[in-house]
């Protein structure tokens, strides 16, 4: 089997403010819980690879939403499967699917790093462990180009607490996440909706760390990078296009089929 696949629900935590529909966000934790699961079934989870004193690092997230986000309760179908691999480089590409149909699909970055030293390592036993899927829901893999900034629109600091930490000890990439989904414009995430998201995850913070994000629009009204730094440099890079809600975005128009767990 080249793809492995797990389900989910929409649970509370994972919900929007607006429509009671998945938050954008979220639906990258599904990617990476789905990716730790599929390692896990190869013997390569994150506990597997602590005796060579190795970890698995996402270095790229591309993730494209191409039609409605789920709704609260719903059940979220995730599909993912490992598309290509050099010599340190491994890229998974992946689906996410509610009823049937495909409402976010993308690919990411990864790389299995030495813990001491966080050089990557060669990729020889992941490519022995896993079969290739050469499906590439993106097309080819492009490298990351944050687009260029023409006026800053906000610009917030966040000290790390232990919230943002993960057992690896340094910043979950969510916590990078959600600091530029609060500095994103409240206008547009009233009245539109995230169509795309890139992000490229440049170093590790830690406990304590102060991180600057600035948020800025670009030429294109629709698009903003956010620029994540500690002590003026760069620790993740992310860009967001928007487009304009429809009517179907309305809750009060979809009758919600919550299962009674019986």
């Amino acid at each position: 089997m080249n793809k492995y696949t797990k389900t989910y629900n929409v649970i509370l935590d994972n919900m929007d403010l607006f429509e009671y529909r998945l938050r954008p966000i979220s639906a990258i934790t599904y990617l990476q819980d789905a990716f730790a699961r599929y390692t896990a079934t190869k013997k390569m989870a994150a506990y597997d690879l602590f005796a060579t004193n190795q970890i698995w690092i996402v270095a790229e997230f591309n993730v494209d939403f191409v039609g409605d986000l789920p709704f609260w309760s719903e059940e979220i179908e995730v599909s993912i499967w490992i598309s290509e691999i050099t010599k340190l480089k491994v890229y998974t590409d992946y689906e996410l699917k509610c009823k049937g149909i495909t409402f976010a699909k993308g690919n990411a970055l990864w790389f299995v790093i030495d813990k001491e030293t966080k050089r990557p390592a060669k990729t020889d036993v992941v490519a022995e462990r896993f079969d290739i899927c050469n499906e590439l829901v993106l097309g080819e893999h492009k490298k990351f180009i944050l687009p260029q900034a023409t006026e800053v629109y906000t610009k917030i600091e966040h000290k790390n607490n232990l919230s943002d930490i993960d057992f690896n000890k340094h910043v979950n990439n969510k916590s990078y996440i959600n600091l530029a989904e609060m500095t994103a414009p409240n206008e547009f995430k009233k009245t539109r909706k995230l169509k795309n998201i890139n992000i490229r995850f440049n170093k590790e913070t830690f406990l304590g760390d102060t991180l600057t994000c600035t948020t800025s629009r670009t030429e294109n009204k629709n698009v903003f990078t956010h620029i994540i730094e500690k002590d003026g440099i760069s620790v993740c890079d992310i860009s967001t296009a928007w487009e304009e809600k429809t009517g179907k975005d309305n809750i009060v128009e979809y009758d919600l089929d919550v299962k009674s767990g019986k």
